[in-house]
């Protein structure tokens, strides 16, 4: 395998000099960045829907538990902070299928048709599981534990918590992109196999330290301390592991 590594690699810098490699990537970098930029502006139009997006399972919540809906700004500048941070991060999101073509006509040329296949069927399929995931958290995960906070703090006398506008977005992208990775477990089980690190035999055999595994990594992921939480995150995981050795030898 590295011997044909690198033949592949003399054979590509053969066609291409050293220059005309920092020359593509330059070109590159800057289509990537425009791409970015042009996106990141579209996004600052649409901040407000993003933030009705995030901050709804938190205001049902707060509803359903007949208390005030309302999220705080405690600096002069944080609304404007929080409305940029939301308009970066969804640009980025929006504007990743075109920052990894641009990566992906650089590295191209150095892969096999086989690779080139691969990464062509799993590339749209990993944009659906991070969707998926992301998804999966704001509509069934995020209502769970904020109730379960809410519940929390309820029950401790003298106490009142006042969730910043901030901390709560930052709280809800962070989770959000956690998910989204989680999610790519089918992924990495079925690319683990094709480079021969674990075969569909093994898997199977292993099933039962991954059910304790995953229950672990849902306890970890999900903060609330409540069953329910880990358990909605830890049957997904399984069943999407379950799909990752449907499809490995």
């Amino acid at each position: 395998m590295f011997g044909q590594m690198m033949e592949r690699t003399e054979h590509i810098f053969a066609e291409m000099s050293l220059g005309d490699h920092l020359e593509e990537l330059r070109m590159r970098l800057i289509l990537a960045l425009l791409g970015l930029g042009a996106s990141m502006v579209a996004c600052l139009f649409f901040g407000k829907y993003f933030l009705v997006l995030l901050t709804k399972p938190y205001f049902a919540v707060q509803k359903d538990a007949n208390l005030p809906a309302m999220l705080q700004a405690i600096t002069l500048s944080e609304n404007f902070m929080v409305y940029m941070k939301v308009a970066l991060i969804f640009g980025v999101i929006f504007s990743s299928p075109w920052i990894f073509y641009q990566l992906w006509k650089f590295v191209s040329a150095g892969l096999y048709s086989n690779e080139k296949k691969f990464i062509h069927i799993v590339s749209p399929i990993c944009a659906i599981l991070f969707s998926s995931g992301a998804m999966f958290f704001l509509l069934v995960i995020a209502p769970l534990m904020i109730r379960f906070f809410i519940g929390f703090d309820i029950g401790i006398k003298n106490v009142q918590t006042n969730v910043t506008v901030s901390s709560y977005v930052s709280f809800m992208l962070l989770m959000m992109l956690v998910f989204g990775v989680c999610f790519q477990l089918p992924i990495a089980i079925v690319a683990a196999n094709k480079i021969g690190i674990v075969s569909a035999a093994h898997l199977r055999q292993a099933r039962k330290y991954v059910i304790l595994g995953i229950f672990i990594v849902a306890a970890i992921v999900t903060p609330s301390a409540d069953m329910i939480s880990q358990v909605a995150l830890a049957v997904p995981m399984y069943i999407l592991y379950e799909l990752g050795v449907l499809f490995c030898r």
